[in-house]
């Protein structure tokens, strides 16, 4: 399959990926994703209340579970790049030429906003430690657009935060270009000075004992000690921090990006998602934990808790620090933004450009230079998070952004079991225990219920903002498949699933796949009535 798939792409003139990296590398790559959780321990605290804290554990061992379907599918395929979309893209194809797609489209529009959001939040801590809050540069601003249609006050804005977040998005964009092997090495660096203070900082106020379990009380959704309580409305919020929250504690499956890129993708493969979600599980647990333990309810959803800039000041009072360790914690905090907006370029670009090779999206991603480096995808992702920079409103595209992310785990989780029927006879390098395999298939509804339940916590114009983000992937695959490839799959793709012609045929599920599709649309529709009509 490596062969064909080599050949098929010197034909068109192009290079491919290189197998230049070991499952080590790729967990330093994805060492970007426990700096996610900084993205929203804030919104989520200002949301859920004093159980954002369980909020954060449950999501990220949902996560876990979930990262053991993903480890065998991707072994299904050693010569595919671009992580678990496109694994589940393949199961999927049997039975519907749109619903794969949509699989790759919806985990692209998913991780690539972490460069605008990443950006803009590091932008914000640059400003904040350079200017007073009154200077002109923090406060000047042009709206270009606005976008109140969607949610109050969001619109497309020019201002500081956008040139600032822009060159910071190109110096990501030049490691990357020097491929997979140089951006590890960066990473690698990188990682080990961001991730060791980060656990520190989630384990000295637990050992001195700085955590108050008065923080944690009353331990029920809501912020105001009142009215917070398990009802109705206590448990959309609680879903609402769940829904959310996923968008970083999923996001470790990111390791499995680079299958086509490991020397031994039989044993890579896992290695770099399990011991990339252990990693997670310590900072998803301890951060949180010891945030609100130390600084209390209201510490955590002070306003540069939520929009990022005074991160960097509660830390440093964590841990007892003065000026010195305030500023040394926002140099980490930058470092740890760039290594969260490194990953999740290096791992939204190869999902592009899978998505390319194998027929779901436009030729020209499929191009890569010299150093293995998906460019053309890299460039994509660099223009599009240019425009969503200019954003007013962060946590607004965070949450749109993972409406896409929770379909992509639905249908990803699901296409284990297909693989399991479809694809017996091929040879798993890694197994995942059934157990698990049919706890990721009910996590997957869980999801979907959720989908349902929290997105339009976020703003009323998120569920279907999200909707219009997934559609837009229809016109994109008719384009290549019917425009570019006159309806006609890569000989590649078609190796990959064992089959000949222009048909993909042989599929053994039956109709169970559209019983789980359907499954999951009316667990949606339950909890959207539940809780919001």
């Amino acid at each position: 399959m490596a062969s064909i798939a080599d050949a098929a792409q010197q034909s068109a003139g192009e290079s491919s990926l290189h197998r230049v990296i070991s499952w080590k590398d790729a967990f330093w790559v994805a060492s970007g994703v426990p700096a996610l959780v900084l993205f929203s321990i804030g919104g989520i605290a200002a949301t859920v209340g004093t159980p954002s804290v369980l909020v954060w554990t449950l999501s990220v061992l949902f996560g876990f579970i979930q990262a053991f379907t993903y480890a065998e599918i991707a072994g299904l395929f050693p010569n595919k790049s671009g992580g678990a979309s496109v694994y589940g893209a393949a199961a999927w194809v049997r039975y519907s030429r749109l619903i794969a797609p949509l699989s790759v489209w919806c985990n692209w529009l998913a991780w690539t906003p972490v460069l605008a959001i990443g950006c803009g939040i590091a932008a914000g801590y640059i400003l904040t430690a350079l200017f007073p809050p009154e200077a002109a540069i923090r406060t000047w601003e042009i709206q270009l657009v606005d976008l109140s249609f969607f949610k109050e006050d969001l619109s497309l804005r020019l201002n500081s935060t956008f040139f600032i977040g822009a060159l910071l998005m190109l110096i990501s964009f030049g490691i990357q270009h020097r491929g997979i092997l140089s951006t590890a090495k960066v990473q690698t660096i990188v990682g080990a000075s961001v991730l060791i203070p980060l656990l520190i900082i989630g384990i000295v106020p637990l050992v001195t004992g700085d955590v108050s379990m008065k923080a944690f009380q009353p331990f029920a959704p809501g912020t105001n000690v009142t009215t917070a309580a398990w009802d109705k409305a206590g448990i959309a919020l609680f879903c609402g921090g769940l829904f959310i929250a996923a968008w970083s504690a999923y996001a470790f499956e990111t390791a499995i990006c680079y299958t086509s890129e490991f020397k031994n993708p039989a044993t890579d493969t896992y290695k770099a998602i399990l011991y990339s979600g252990l990693l997670c599980i310590a900072v998803y647990v301890l951060v949180p934990l010891s945030f609100q333990g130390a600084l209390g309810l209201a510490g955590v959803i002070a306003p540069g808790i939520v929009d990022g800039s005074g991160v960097a000041q509660a830390m440093a009072s964590m841990v007892g620090g003065g000026a010195f360790i305030t500023n040394l914690l926002v140099v980490m905090l930058l470092l740890a933004l760039m290594l969260a907006i490194t990953t999740a370029m290096a791992g939204s670009s190869r999902t592009l450009y899978q998505g390319s090779v194998d027929g779901w999206l436009p030729r020209y991603l499929s191009r890569v230079n010299k150093n293995g480096a998906p460019t053309n995808g890299m460039a994509t992702d660099l223009g599009f998070n240019l425009i969503l920079l200019l954003m007013s409103d962060y946590l607004f595209v965070l949450a749109v952004s993972n409406v896409c992310y929770i379909v992509f785990n639905f249908l990803n989780l699901n296409a284990g079991w297909i693989h399991r029927i479809d694809n017996a006879h091929v040879k798993r390098p890694w197994r995942a225990p059934t157990v698990l395999l049919a706890a990721g298939v009910f996590l997957a509804f869980v999801n979907a219920f959720l989908l349902g339940a929290g997105a339009d916590v976020w703003g009323s114009g998120t569920l279907i903002a999200g909707a219009i983000a997934i559609g837009l992937v229809i016109p994109v695959f008719i384009y290549r498949h019917y425009i570019q490839d006159r309806g006609v799959f890569p000989p590649e793709m078609l190796a990959d699933l064992s089959v000949d012609g222009k048909t993909i045929s042989n599929p053994k599920a039956g109709l169970l796949p559209y019983v789980a599709l359907a499954g999951g649309v009316l667990s949606a529709t339950i909890a959207y009535i539940i809780f919001w009509t």
